[in-house]
């Protein structure tokens, strides 16, 4: 079996949510739970004129990385709605090439 991952780029991440309502939509999920969840650290001033203030989507134990999808060549659900296109969902080995490119991603082994 492929190693799944998630690499979110959290310095785009809005945190539009579009991700949650898509994956709940997709999988028939009740009102409070999905496979992905959007978090917002902050806002608070760090010092004159530097403020923290990110979004970050982490999936939860009811992300499956959207095989049935992903099997039809389809992208994950979350990946396809992302507004701000910071999502990406595929092959661990494929995404870990892509952490070097720069800083504020993170990358989630799904399965």
């Amino acid at each position: 079996m492929q190693n799944i991952g998630m690499l979110i780029d959290y310095e785009w991440c809005s945190g539009c949510h579009s991700c949650e309502v898509a994956c709940q939509m997709e999988h028939g999920l009740p009102v409070g739970q999905t496979g992905i969840s959007v978090t917002t650290i902050g806002p608070w001033e760090i010092e004159e004129d530097s403020w923290q203030y990110t979004n970050i989507a982490i999936p939860t134990d009811q992300c499956d990385g959207c095989l049935d999808r992903r099997a039809k060549g389809k992208l994950a659900s979350c990946a396809h709605h992302c507004q701000a296109k910071c999502l990406h969902v595929g092959p661990l080995e494929d995404l870990v090439a892509h952490l070097d490119a720069k800083p504020n991603q993170a990358l989630y082994r799904l399965m």
